[in-house]
């Protein structure tokens, strides 16, 4: 049975200066009040890193951090998106007068993703014109999926406003394919748990079909982020697409060496489930059949037996047409060995041995070790910071998100919090002035939270 659609709740008490803010910055821009708030939390993964996209399950929570929009419906036909940060500039267009830039995408570029992916789903043929507030409190380029919180928080407002009525897992599915608008081949992990996330609980998150379950985390631990304040924006770079199209590659070679009709397969999780076997078979596999020295582009056509052009109509993306050279062998590998870990955190978590604390740590410690060995989707600043969360108590550290930047994820017992959060701020803020300054909003604990809501005051 589908979930249902987003809940419709009066502002929480502890919340409600600030949407008082929020309502009182849309009143002096639009001279009325919102007709409603539409709220979408950002993410962390605590392990299943790059593997969405393969097929694979992976492993988040929402947390606090979170894209508002006030919003109110206009007959003019017109979008106008402001941001109660000036850093961010106003635009407006039509509601039919727009195109997204996925060359140089902006913060609006990613509203009229959601926008226009509702409006295509719905069919729905005149959008109301809307006015728009927004704030948000998840930092961006940070690995806690800011973009895909504004996505999803653009098309549940389009929803509202046209009066379409979708489910929590039909606005996920829709949030998900519609941010490609902008270039980016996400796997489909962002949006379901903005929009399935519940308090307390962690989720685990299947594919085809979209399955969200529960999965307790143990007691007397917490969670801490940590950001490496360095920026990784996932549609402006194109190493994320270069990873999705290196997996999609691998999983065709070894689909051509087994005799299969390559060219129908797309991800490592089918080609595992065309092949009947197990993950650490998989990786057998993988040994087996691609050599650890990249591939160049001359070799995989020939491999396929296809010309450069049949390539890039049949494998590659648009920012990745012009690659000359593949990483299969380690991207392969890294994604059924993650893929593993997944499950084998889930089962410590269901299962709870005396041990489970320490099998946690180890397995997301191997999760870092397998992104920055294999995938190539650490960073020096990331390496330095997982290594110092460690050394200041934490049972395990890994970095989340994309990559190439961003946050990292540490297991940290509950009773040593103050001593760990006060010695990485020492190590990893204190001595340099940018990331002094971000400190706050940078090292935090968290637990899980709550899925997109619609709130009015």
């Amino acid at each position: 049975m589908s979930e249902p659609a987003p809940a419709v709740r009066p502002v929480p008490g502890h919340q409600k200066d600030r949407y008082d803010r929020l309502k009182e910055s849309f009143r002096q821009k639009y001279g009325t009040d919102p007709e409603f708030f539409a709220r979408a939390p950002g993410r962390v993964n605590l392990i299943g890193e790059h593997i969405d996209y393969c097929g694979y399950a992976v492993l988040p929570m929402a947390i606090e951090q979170d894209i508002v929009i006030a919003a109110a419906t206009t007959d003019d036909q017109k979008l106008t998106l402001n941001n109660v940060d000036p850093s961010f500039s106003e635009f407006t267009t039509t509601v039919d007068g727009f195109t997204i830039d996925k060359s140089q995408p902006r913060w609006f570029h990613y509203f009229l993703c959601g926008f226009k992916g509702v409006v295509e789903h719905c069919k729905i043929d005149k959008p109301a014109g809307l006015n728009i507030m927004l704030e948000g409190t998840v930092p961006k380029s940070s690995g806690l999926s800011s973009s895909s919180a504004l996505v999803c928080c653009a098309g549940m407002t389009t929803a509202r406003a046209n009066k379409c009525s979708l489910t929590k897992t039909e606005l996920a599915e829709v949030c998900t394919w519609c941010e490609r608008y902008i270039g980016t081949e996400g796997g489909g992990m962002d949006q379901p748990i903005s929009f399935l996330a519940e308090a307390g609980t962690a989720k685990l998150i299947e594919f085809n079909p979209l399955k969200a379950t529960d999965v307790s985390l143990p007691d007397g631990v917490v969670f801490v982020i940590s950001n490496s304040c360095v920026e990784a924006n996932k549609a402006a770079f194109a190493h994320y697409n270069v990873r999705v199209v290196e997996c999609r590659l691998a999983a065709q070679l070894i689909a051509q060496s087994k005799g299969l009709e390559w060219r129908k397969l797309r991800k490592l999780g089918d080609l595992q489930a065309a092949l009947g076997v197990s993950l650490e078979e998989m990786g057998n596999i993988v040994d087996q059949l691609l050599h650890k020295e990249p591939y160049s582009r001359e070799e995989v056509c020939r491999e396929l037996g296809v010309t450069s052009e049949e390539l890039q109509e049949t494998s590659l993306s648009q920012n990745t047409k012009d690659l000359t050279t593949f990483q299969l062998h380690d991207r392969a590998a890294h994604v059924y060995g993650e893929a593993d870990r997944v499950f084998r955190f889930k089962a410590v978590c269901d299962e709870k041995p005396s041990d489970a604390l320490v099998q946690l740590g180890g397995l997301m410690n191997a999760s870092h070790a397998s992104c920055r060995d294999l995938y190539n989707c650490s960073c020096d600043e990331l390496d330095q910071l997982t290594k110092l969360c460690i050394e200041a108590g934490a049972l395990g550290s890994r970095l989340t998100g994309a990559g190439f930047g961003g946050c990292a994820v540490s297991l940290v017992p509950a009773d040593k919090l103050q001593a760990f959060l006060q010695t990485v701020q020492t190590g990893y803020y204190d001595n340099d002035p940018t990331r002094s300054s971000r400190v706050k909003e940078s090292l935090f604990a968290t637990q899980p939270g709550d899925g997109a809501t619609f709130f009015v005051l």
